[in-house]
């Protein structure tokens, strides 16, 4: 049998020796940090709501900066406005004064040119006396000079009447009025100058032109006077001289032509 062999005894040593850990001990240890980690997570406080107040208030802060400067924009544009309805009161209150002025001046252009048309109308009235009075004056002298070789007529009608059948006699008769100067007492017509070509080598034409002239010689009496200057024409444009006699003929005529158209004017 093989023997057993007993390791030799030793002395037990006298050096020290380090502290043994029971199991149990070992343990306790190695929970200590998970222990401090629970200790400092239970410890550590919650933020989350303050983030939630935080980001509130931010969100809120952007929209009264976006408000504040909504309304500084409009503040923007309404001063703007401001200013152009001042520049436009402006400009008005500018073309009111112009047109004020401008008003002004034509008001006194008008009152100037109302004196000088006043005044030109009190000159013409002056002068148009004037000028009636040497008509008359003419007329009267016409009237004295042509009544010696006229025929003359009284007619009892008032000088008014007798003076528009007159007119009425020369125009039913074709005979123009070239010349008229009237008063109130005196009236003188001068007739175109009619002509009438001959018709055949035995009637002659005539060229004739009147002269008529009416005074008052006494009250609601009318004194007619006509006088013709009377020319017969022959064929080929020959004047033929007419005899005093033929051209008081054609002056009668006349004057029995004005007393029916006065005579006419009685009856209406």
């Amino acid at each position: 049998m093989p023997q057993t062999v007993k390791p030799p005894l030793t002395e037990p040593s006298t050096a020290p020796q380090p502290p043994r850990i029971d199991r149990p001990t070992f343990r306790a240890i190695g929970l200590v940090p998970i222990a401090l980690w629970l200790i400092a997570t239970a410890c550590k406080p919650d933020d989350a709501p303050l983030k939630a107040e935080n980001e509130a208030l931010r969100k809120q802060l952007a929209r009264q900066e976006s408000v504040l400067n909504s309304l500084q924009d409009g503040t923007k544009v309404m001063q703007q406005q401001i200013d152009l309805l001042n520049q436009e009161l402006r400009d008005a209150k500018k073309e009111t004064q112009r047109a004020h002025d401008e008003t002004e001046r034509v008001r006194a252009e008008a009152k100037e040119a109302t004196l000088k048309f006043e005044a030109q109308v009190a000159q013409t009235k002056k002068l148009s006396a004037e000028v009636q009075r040497t008509a008359a004056a003419q007329a009267a002298f016409t009237v004295r000079a042509e009544e010696k070789g006229a025929q003359v007529e009284d007619l009892p009608r008032p000088f008014a009447l007798v003076a528009r059948a007159a007119e009425e006699a020369l125009a039913r008769n074709g005979y123009a009025i070239r010349v008229s100067v009237k008063t109130d007492q005196k009236a003188v017509y001068v007739t175109e100058r009619k002509v009438s070509p001959p018709t055949s080598l035995e009637a002659s034409g005539f060229r004739n032109q009147f002269l008529i002239a009416l005074q008052i010689p006494s009250a609601s009496v009318t004194r007619l006077s006509v006088k013709a200057e009377f020319e017969k024409l022959a064929q080929g444009g020959r004047i033929l001289t007419a005899g005093p006699d033929e051209t008081a003929e054609i002056e009668r005529r006349l004057i029995a032509e004005i007393s029916k158209a006065v005579a006419a004017k009685d009856k209406l």
